[in-house]
């Protein structure tokens, strides 16, 4: 067995802005020729010359800025269909964070079914286990009956107005039809033309856990008692769902004329359900009102940030994504669960967090969508929790969770030393202090990253032994799902490990905390066991080399997404490559994600030729599980998260900020010759502005929020322009390698191009490689 080098990438810190600067070579500026340092004029407020009124030298020209110009673009990217889906992942799906509608033919060919599901409605009976006793609970399904036999539909899935319209002809007539969910309204506008008419139901479903198709439940379980119904005097009718571990949920539907209104509740320990779901309907008031709210919501969402490059298929398939994820989460809500707010049979009813939960969460960071942070705010708000997860002898320091649980992180966690998978919160915490990294919004990380972190790396300190080498050695953990437990250091654990010390001694610096833990983080850092490492990379952990298929790619973690071990290391270089190429020779498990993983992994060498090779396997229809029609994707059941972080590969290819380094086009494909990015957020709370045109970079705009250090890997070659916002050179100190050190100050934008200025114009790019509509076109 021999070891790698190992190198760590701490946090850049705000108050360490002059020592990073001090001693680097400063770049001279075209019309400064001898200068060595160039400062920004002081001034008053913010500095910013636009800021006081003043006028810009330069200015963005973005085509996008107009609402007629997002809608015209993102119609490009709808999902059509002109066959009716016969199953859940070909139909169109709609949702708000909490409420999930997925469209298509019911068991009676005859009917049309709208799901009814809630990512608040589940089991509180944890003592079955989150299989069974929290598992995330069917609501019902509502059925469209037209008079006629269906022969035809003709639907579009609008991503500008996240509503779904369209007709349905029969053999009697026409039905022109309009959906939408705001606010936990499912709303439904049908119009019937010629012979032609719409007849409703709602099915109640019973309040089982979806694994029951598959399995008998567990010894001890009692079925929740049966659904009650009433009409309300305005007509209104209510399906009442009692648990038997407390609380209800309740269903709510009233239709007025054309229009559909339902609503789901659910409450626990209360019974305030059906309160919730009245009092959702009467703020529904009608279709018009809702729509109203709706659109203009989607209408603030998308033009957050944008992204344009020649793969039409891809591309369309990227702003599905942002659709997607936007409407199965919101800060605030539960976290996801694995399929999300679209709940349909599955062994998986419950929040993953081995993988899952990692994968679901990082569009939402350079796409410029805190909001959607559910994840930190379930961490945030279920603390206690995670602390009663660990064995009672632990709580006074350590917080963990299990593989699997509710929206409220019930779990409890195994011990290391019995072969027990225990690192899965801190990789959550990693997710977590993404967030913070995007924001920078010190509350995030002094109240939440920061005190869960210490308690998931306490709960590793108990159990850290010396060994006769002087190294620290983990007793047996589970690199999550691979079938053997190594005997101890599981590589997946002693990579948290290093990230989450590393991250606490930063933290603690930043915050001004006189941790009484320094010295032991900093201890385990200098003594921790190396990563295993054979002839064919990185191991699974002590004696367990990676020697069959594995879908998870939990033994690379120090690769990607911790960057640890990074190919800005020479000396790791062939390692990581020998590494990646092993687990991927070994494929017969694999699954969407671990092309997916892969592309993000090639991505990170810069290879965005083989990256893409690895991305295209996932929408490869001969591939074992390749992504489906309408984007949604299924192993033995659905799962929310691969096709997400298919999103986050192609965000690794277009911009990366990992190490505090901004890299700009790092790894875009050959085929890709033009790519355009608007306001990408990145680690350091910065937007980035950048197009490519005929392969080469024109500009590059970073505007500071939180004004952090700024290291920009430009990827531009020649002199180099770089302006601030009122018109004078930036201060820049040439790092080497391709990597230029601006000092801009928080609020100011600053402009990078080389040559002539060029065109700063945002515009979609033009499609080079056509595709076929997402759907059933």
């Amino acid at each position: 067995m021999t070891s790698q080098s190992e190198k760590h990438s701490p946090l850049p810190r705000r108050h360490l802005l002059g020592t990073a600067l001090a001693g680097a070579t400063v770049a001279a500026l075209p019309g400064t020729a001898g200068a060595e340092e160039h400062a920004p004029p002081a001034a008053a407020g913010d500095g910013s010359a636009a800021a006081e009124g003043g006028r810009r030298p330069w200015k963005l020209r973005d085509t996008m800025r107009a609402e007629d110009a997002w809608a015209r673009f993102l119609r490009g990217q709808d999902l059509l269909w002109t066959r009716l889906p016969t199953r859940w992942y070909e139909g169109p799906f709609l949702g708000d964070g909490l409420l999930g509608s997925m469209i298509y033919q019911d068991a009676d060919a005859g009917r049309i079914r709208f799901t009814v599901q809630h990512g608040r409605v589940q089991d509180h009976r944890p003592e079955f286990g989150s299989g069974w006793g929290t598992a995330r609970l069917p609501v019902g399904h509502l059925t469209l009956e037209p008079a006629g036999t269906i022969t035809a539909v003709d639907w579009r899935l609008s991503l500008w107005n996240a509503e779904l319209t369209g007709t349905i002809t029969t053999t009697a007539g026409t039905l022109t039809l309009a959906a939408l969910i705001h606010d936990e309204v499912l709303a439904v506008r049908v119009r019937a033309h010629g012979g032609e008419r719409a007849t409703w139901t709602f099915h109640p479903e019973e309040a089982i856990s979806p694994r029951s198709l598959s399995e008998a439940p567990p010894a001890g379980y009692t079925p929740n008692p049966p659904w009650t119904t009433r009409t309300t005097a305005d007509g209104t009718e209510v399906v009442l769902q009692p648990l038997t571990g407390g609380g209800r949920t309740a269903t709510a539907h009233r239709r007025e004329g054309d229009d559909l209104l339902l609503s789901v509740g659910h409450s626990f320990p209360s019974d305030t359900a059906e309160a919730a779901a009245l009092g959702n309907l009467r703020r529904g008031t009608s279709y018009t009102a809702l729509r109203r709210r709706h659109t203009r919501w989607w209408h603030a969402f998308y033009p957050k940030s944008f992204v344009s490059f020649p793969d039409q298929r891809l591309q369309s398939f990227h702003w599905i994504q942002l659709y997607k994820v936007a409407s199965a989460s919101r800060a605030g809500g539960p976290v996801m669960a694995t399929s999300g707010p679209w709940l349909e049979p599955t062994p998986w009813p419950a929040v993953w967090w081995n993988l899952n939960v990692q994968l679901e969460y990082w569009l939402i960071h350079g796409s410029n969508h805190l909001e959607l942070d559910s994840l930190a705010t379930t961490v945030r708000q279920n603390q206690e929790q995670l602390v009663a997860n660990v064995p009672a002898a632990y709580r006074a320091d350590s917080a963990g969770v299990g593989r699997s649980s509710d929206m409220f992180a019930t779990r409890s966690v195994g011990r290391p030393g019995t072969g027990a998978e225990t690192g899965d919160l801190t990789w959550a915490l990693h997710n977590v202090w993404l967030s913070y990294r995007h924001s920078m919004d010190e509350s995030l990380l002094r109240d939440t990253v920061f005190p869960v972190l210490r308690r998931a790396i306490s709960y590793y300190l108990h159990f850290l032994t010396p060994g006769s080498d002087g190294r620290l050695h983990l007793p047996s953990t589970l690199s999550p799902e691979y079938p053997v437990v190594p005997p101890q250091d599981t590589t997946y654990d002693l990579a948290l490990i290093r990230w989450g010390c590393q991250m606490l001694i930063d933290s603690a610096e930043l915050l001004g905390i006189d941790d009484e833990l320094i010295p032991r983080w900093q201890e385990v850092l200098a003594r921790l066991t190396p990563y295993p490492v054979d002839a064919n990379g990185f191991m699974i952990g002590a004696d367990t080399p990676y020697a069959q298929s594995h879908r998870h790619y939990s033994h690379l973690l120090m690769v990607y997404p911790l960057y640890l071990v990074t190919w800005d290391q020479p000396e790791n270089r062939e390692l990581i490559s020998r590494s990646v190429a092993h687990w991927q020779a070994l494929n017969s498990a694999h699954r969407g994600y671990s092309y997916t993983g892969a592309a993000s992994m090639y991505a990170m060498t810069g290879d965005g030729d083989t990256a893409l090779t690895y991305l295209r396997k996932f929408f490869d229809p001969t591939t074992r599980y390749p992504c489906r029609p309408n984007t949604h994707y299924t192993e033995a059941g659905p799962v929310i998260e691969t096709p997400l972080s298919a999103s986050q590969s192609l965000h690794d290819m277009f911009c990366q900020s990992w190490g505090g380094v901004i890299r700009v086009f790092p790894a875009v494909p050959s085929a890709w010759a033009d790519v355009t990015l608007h306001d990408f957020r990145t680690q350091g709370a910065f937007l980035v502005t950048a197009v490519r045109t005929a392969g080469a970079t024109r500009f590059i705009r970073i505007r500071s929020l939180a004004g952090e250090p700024l290291k920009l890997r430009h990827g531009l070659t020649g002199s180099l322009t770089v302006l601030l916002d009122d018109g004078t050179p930036a201060r820049t100190h040439d790092l080497g390698d391709g990597t230029l050190a601006i000092d801009l100050p928080k609020g100011r934008e600053v402009l990078v191009h080389s040559g002539a200025r060029p065109d700063l114009v945002v515009a979609p790019v033009a499609v080079v490689e056509p595709g076929p509509a997402w759907g059933l076109p």
